[in-house]
């Protein structure tokens, strides 16, 4: 049992070393995020988007730019922007920008994975959004778009007062800097379950799980391959989703299973359609569904895959005709010394000062205060099935550290 112990040990550490380095990007990350939550309002986008012209996908795109990256904040916003009047397209254009090319996402990219599959995110996530204006204009789907805003209006649910003052005058607000705080939280709030589960599944993985399982689950696949048919390409980009459904825990915690596989020898492109997989899951489709119909919501997930199989095959291959296809050598994740008094260090004790003087502002100086943002309806299944799956990771994180200790 000895050998078991021992890699109990280090498939705990790993998940302690991944969650280390990127402490500090979750932090400035979501800093940002909530920061731009509470200073964009809805009202602001909505007057923008309500056409399916390109200047209304443009802003459509940069608005989901600077939001959350949470998909379940992401699938509610896109629900009140549409059904405020945003075309279905801007409003696509917004789903797709506000899980695919935020900030802190391409932060924590360039930690795990590197630059290339940071402009990779962010081109692919262009990519996305084109690919699905260009099918959405080809199929046309008028009645699906009618009966889907009908559903909403007919819901008789009113989204939550959404104040419109000058940003000026919201900077210079203690109360808009207490929401701020407050939003940072539920921010956290929203993530920390997938995060956990995420990052103790990506330990496991790096410790326990051979390299033959990946070779069957990707065919022809090793990080010795310097070259794949595109047969061999395809079927990656398809069990690439596979991966992410069966994970189910969002793009952030999927961060760290990506460099994984990418060291492993998947290919690039198999590798991004796993990072862009975060729509295509089944609690997605079902909030979609509870919100659109099913009609729709299949149509969307139709939407989404298919734009993230074409996205995912032009990044590869204009990566590999510009030579710029990363090297799987380059992700050593699994072998590197986290815990050391460098930048990453400093990062981390800065910003977790900076996240302590954001709850004692928003939770202790204006404790009075009311704040809620909107969010999708989760399952209470698979919120409870999550919330105990990170009570036994940190039961197992634990016993892993002490393991660490004696052995």
């Amino acid at each position: 049992m000895a050998p078991f112990f021992k890699q109990w040990s280090e498939a705990a550490m790993t998940t302690l070393g991944f969650f280390w380095m990127a402490l500090w990007a979750f932090i400035l990350g979501y800093l940002i995020s909530s920061m731009i939550q509470v200073f964009v309002t809805e009202k602001r986008m909505q007057e923008t988007m309500g056409k399916a012209k390109g200047k209304d996908i443009l802003l459509g795109t940069f608005f989901g730019f600077i939001s959350s990256s949470c998909s379940f904040a992401a699938l509610a916003t896109t629900k009140s922007l549409f059904k405020k009047g945003a075309s279905f397209i801007a409003s696509v254009a917004f789903l797709l920008a506000s899980t695919n090319l935020v900030i802190e996402l391409g932060i924590i990219i360039s930690i795990f994975l590197g630059w290339q599959f940071v402009v990779g995110e962010y081109v692919g996530g262009i990519i996305l959004i084109l690919t699905s204006y260009i099918l959405v204009k080809l199929i046309n789907p008028k009645d699906l778009i009618e009966k889907a805003r009908k559903k909403l209006d007919e819901s008789g649910q009113e989204d939550p007062a959404d104040p419109d003052k000058a940003i000026s005058k919201k900077l210079k607000s203690g109360e808009s800097w207490a929401k701020v705080s407050r939003q940072y939280v539920m921010e956290w709030k929203m993530v920390w379950k997938d995060v956990t589960v995420g990052f103790t599944i990506a330990g496991l993985v790096a410790v326990f799980i051979p390299d033959s399982f990946f070779r069957t689950l990707f065919i022809n696949s090793g990080p010795e391959v310097t070259n794949f048919g595109f047969l061999t390409i395809l079927e990656h980009v398809i069990v690439g989703p596979v991966a992410a459904f069966i994970t189910f825990i969002g793009s952030m915690g999927n961060i760290p299973l990506a460099a994984l596989l990418f060291g492993k020898g998947v290919s690039f492109a198999g590798v991004m359609a796993f990072i862009f997989s975060d729509l295509v899951v089944f609690p997605v489709l079902r909030i979609n569904a509870k919100y659109y119909g099913w009609k729709m919501a299949f149509f969307i997930l139709f939407l989404l895959f298919a734009s993230l199989i074409a996205a995912s095959l032009i990044m590869h291959y204009g990566f590999s005709w510009a030579g710029m296809l990363p090297d799987p050598s380059q992700v050593k994740i699994s072998e590197a010394e986290h815990f050391q008094i460098d930048y990453t260090f400093f990062l981390n004790i800065g910003f977790l000062l900076v996240s302590a003087f954001l709850v004692y502002h928003g939770f202790y100086k204006y404790k009075s205060m009311s704040y809620m943002k909107e969010m999708a309806p989760k399952s209470e299944l698979l919120e409870k099935t999550l919330k105990y799956a990170s009570f036994v990771c940190y039961a197992w994180l634990a016993a892993g550290l002490v393991l660490n200790f004696i052995l």
